[in-house]
């Protein structure tokens, strides 16, 4: 069994230019992820205007974390504890190091 988290972001335009925070958050939560469950769970990033980034359910913000479809959280910031309770909840168990 794989699952599959997808995190749609984008970029933020701020006094020193335009910066991609959430990819690189994200980047960084796939690090993590992988180090926890292994090869089990597939991270996905998105931008928001990127081709193929899946449809944006009615009223969310992003960024958004999605989990095998299903929304996550929305909004403030992309918080690994979240996407682990919601792994654990679908039976995906921590590799033993």
């Amino acid at each position: 069994m794989t699952v599959l988290v997808q995190i749609i972001g984008a970029r933020i335009a701020c006094q020193d230019g335009v910066k991609d925070t959430w990819r690189e958050t994200a980047e960084w939560a796939a690090k993590q992820l992988a180090s926890r469950y292994g090869d089990v769970v597939c991270v996905e990033y998105f931008d928001l205007f990127d081709p193929g980034s899946p449809a944006l359910p009615e009223g969310v913000q992003l960024p958004l974390v999605l989990v095998n479809n299903y929304v996550v959280s929305s909004g403030g910031k992309i918080s690994i504890p979240i996407i682990r309770k919601s792994l654990e909840e679908l039976g995906v168990i921590p590799i033993l190091r």
